[in-house]
């Protein structure tokens, strides 16, 4: 047994030698110290030895045994070493190579345009304001005085979170949320996303509405047109037509709608045609409104309006879909 045991280390350590990779490393350990490995099939003749001959061979193959184990040990630290180099000289930057430029980004196509609308009317004194987009129903229709029955109240017009509270359908409460804390004169700007239950090519789900507020002592209806008609001059140009027509809303009275006469080329037929497009609704604070924010609507008055920013980048740029402001192409996004 004692030749077996040597010429078994002898022949483990000549084989180990010869491995260069991990793979065959555990195959060696298994081939020779593994549970059905050599060394354990030389310790069953164990039993066939005399009482004074086990120690020393239990003894002998104990040696034989840590030797083995210590000798692949020390070939795995070896061999992992050598792995370890190489992926560090796979995964190596060469900091001698040009890198790579970020392509440089821009504002979306919406944020230009708020941008820039905001600008106008920061220059008129306009501050900018903003509220939640989850509201509750009081300040989404109650203090704008929209009745019970309003047909935008139902869940066919109007996301609904849970009884009481929806995705406001307009940016009109953060004008309530400023009455309630400031005292006139007020004028403030309200830009931010809205929702309601619609799709097509020309409304979303979600787009983006900017509202505009001023209260003060005298304002009158000649105020919110001039006010109005420096807008659109400002933006679309000084040239364009513009034409106010009569409506309503329940929040503002009297109220209206203003068009403005726009010329583009048909993009079927290439034709330039023009037309009268509506950008916005208008009108003089209600005085039930005044209530709700506890001013006094017989010392002074005010004006609201408020238009789709999504529509004004459509008519601006010659958008035909509004879903193509929101897919994030940036075939499209780039144009901008």
């Amino acid at each position: 047994m004692k030749q077996q045991l040597e010429s078994l280390r002898t022949a483990a350590l000549d084989a180990l030698q010869g491995v260069d990779g991990l793979q065959d490393l555990e195959a060696l350990r298994v081939k020779f110290l593994g549970r059905k490995g050599e060394l354990t099939e030389i310790l069953r003749g164990l039993a066939t030895l005399s009482a004074e001959e086990r120690p020393a061979m239990g003894q002998l193959a104990n040696e034989v045994k840590e030797a083995l184990s210590d000798a692949i040990d020390g070939k795995k630290a070896v061999l992992d070493a050598a792995a370890s180099a190489e992926r560090a000289r796979a995964e190596a930057v060469d900091m001698s190579l040009p890198g790579r430029r970020v392509p440089e980004g821009h504002l979306h196509v919406i944020t230009q345009v708020t941008e820039e609308i905001v600008g106008i009317f920061k220059q008129l004194g306009f501050q900018v304001a903003t509220g939640p987009d989850i509201e509750t129903e009081y300040y989404n229709f109650d203090v704008l005085n929209t009745p019970a029955d309003h047909p935008a109240r139902d869940s066919h017009d109007t996301f609904f979170v849970k009884p009481g509270h929806v995705l406001r359908t307009h940016t009109s409460p953060v004008q309530m949320r400023v009455m309630e804390q400031v005292q006139p004169p007020v004028a403030v700007v309200a830009p931010g996303r809205v929702y309601r239950v619609d799709y097509d090519a020309t409304h979303s789900p979600m787009f983006f509405q900017i509202e505009g507020l001023l209260v003060d002592e005298g304002v009158t209806f000649a105020d919110l047109k001039g006010t109005l008609m420096h807008f659109i001059h400002r933006f679309f140009g000084p040239d364009i037509q513009v034409r106010f027509r009569p409506h309503f809303f329940p929040f503002t009275e009297p109220s209206a709608e203003v068009d403005i006469l726009w010329t583009a080329k048909d993009r079927h037929t290439g034709e330039t045609k023009s037309r009268w497009l509506e950008i916005l609704g208008c009108g003089m604070v209600h005085p039930e409104v005044f209530r709700h924010a506890n001013y006094d609507y017989e010392k002074y008055s005010g004006f609201a309006f408020g238009m789709g920013l999504d529509r004004i980048a459509m008519v601006r740029h010659g958008i035909n879909n509004i879903h193509l402001m929101y897919e994030n192409d940036l075939r499209f996004l780039n144009q901008f």
